[in-house]
């Protein structure tokens, strides 16, 4: 599965190797498939041309909410929160709801008006609750994204991402109340029954979220996630005429096509170095953490070590020796810290001979 090659390291780039489809062509006028767990890219096609979200805004919209409030905290809905145009729950004015149920009015019927009322009560403003949207944005790394509302209604301001929105997805669906809120297929709760939009939940073995979206400018829009054997593929469309094929096709070429790969396992000898003065002329490297890799059938990453191949002595044992990249094809796909196996002492400093010594050497 693995072979080795020594060298410099070369700068971390982000790779996305995909080997084609065997399905027809995707719809969306983009699109990305992902492995949740190494960050992968199965599939691309414009993953990093910016556009309009519609209501795949509110992922982040109930991500925050649900990292910075009680979702068990009830509310009392403002009049700021009613009748918000588009998709609605209906919310009236002085109602009592809990948190939780206003995020299931967002993210299975997407309410535009609960958007609203969450983003009051956890930024004290619509404006406020964007910054907070935005900072979180900021701190996964979604640098093509852009919210200036919690529900997605069109403005030239407010854009992401395919590759920006998995990213979003998958760090979204580590959060236990957040996966348990998209996933539900039907709730009732204060006279209300709610049926979830994603019609993947019902269509596809694993599907487990996340969220549709649509406006006439951005066309219809769809985040997917679904797990199988313990492994998540998160998907994104936008602007898919056939949205629910397109997913549909992306989900089981990637579960048939590629599965992760342990690659290294702490406590894993990944090569040795040659040591510069030192009372022996190599040292291993020893891996301290673990990296796997989604892979086809036929794909081989290569181990890079770290460094110009030398250290000069003494290195001691668990000592911090840099790291080992892993390569798919001329790309860097990922990396794995390593340390000293053993310590090496310096070498004792050998005295010149002197002139009677080398004489008798040359005499002899």
């Amino acid at each position: 599965m693995k072979r080795m090659i020594a060298g410099a390291a070369a700068v971390l780039l982000a790779a996305a190797l995909c080997l084609p489809f065997r399905v027809g062509a995707v719809s969306a006028r983009q699109a990305i498939l992902m492995d949740a767990e190494t960050g992968r890219v199965l599939y691309e096609k414009n993953i990093d041309q910016r556009g309009l979200i519609a209501s795949t805004t509110k992922i982040m919209t109930a991500l925050v909410v649900c990292e910075q409030c009680n979702v068990l905290d009830r509310m009392r809905i403002p009049k700021e929160a009613v009748g918000i145009e588009g998709s609605s729950m209906y919310l009236k004015e002085g109602e009592v709801l809990t948190i939780q149920e206003l995020l299931y009015g967002l993210m299975l019927h997407s309410g535009n008006d609960a958007a609203v009322a969450l983003a009051i009560y956890c930024g004290g403003t619509v404006e406020g609750f964007a910054e907070l949207m935005n900072d979180t944005a900021r701190k996964l790394g979604m640098k093509n994204t852009h919210f200036e509302n919690p529900n997605g209604l069109d403005s030239p301001g407010h854009y992401s991402t395919p590759r920006d929105m998995a990213v979003l997805a998958a760090y979204a669906m580590e959060n236990p109340i957040f996966a348990k809120t998209v996933s539900t297929k039907t709730v009732t709760f204060g006279g209300r029954s709610l049926r979830n939009h994603n019609k993947l939940l019902w269509q596809v073995d694993g599907a487990d979220g996340i969220k549709t979206g649509y406006t006439k400018a951005a066309g219809r829009i769809l985040v997917s996630s679904a797990v199988r054997q313990g492994r998540r593929l998160i998907a994104m469309t936008m602007d898919a005429p056939n949205d629910w094929q397109d997913h549909k096709a992306m989900l089981e070429e990637g579960f048939s096509r590629y599965s992760v790969q342990r690659i290294v396992s702490v406590g894993d000898i990944l090569g040795e170095i040659t040591v510069i003065g030192g009372e022996e002329d190599r040292v291993e490297l020893m891996a301290v953490e673990d990296f796997s890799y989604a892979l086809a059938e036929g794909e081989q990453l290569e181990i890079r070590l770290p460094g110009q191949g030398f250290v000069y002595a003494p290195v001691a044992q668990g000592e911090d020796a840099g790291c080992v990249y892993f390569l798919l094809g001329d790309s860097v796909v990922g990396k794995a810290a390593v340390c000293y196996h053993k310590t090496v002492e310096m070498g004792q400093e050998k005295t010149p001979p002197s002139l009677w010594e080398r004489l008798e050497d040359w005499l002899s």
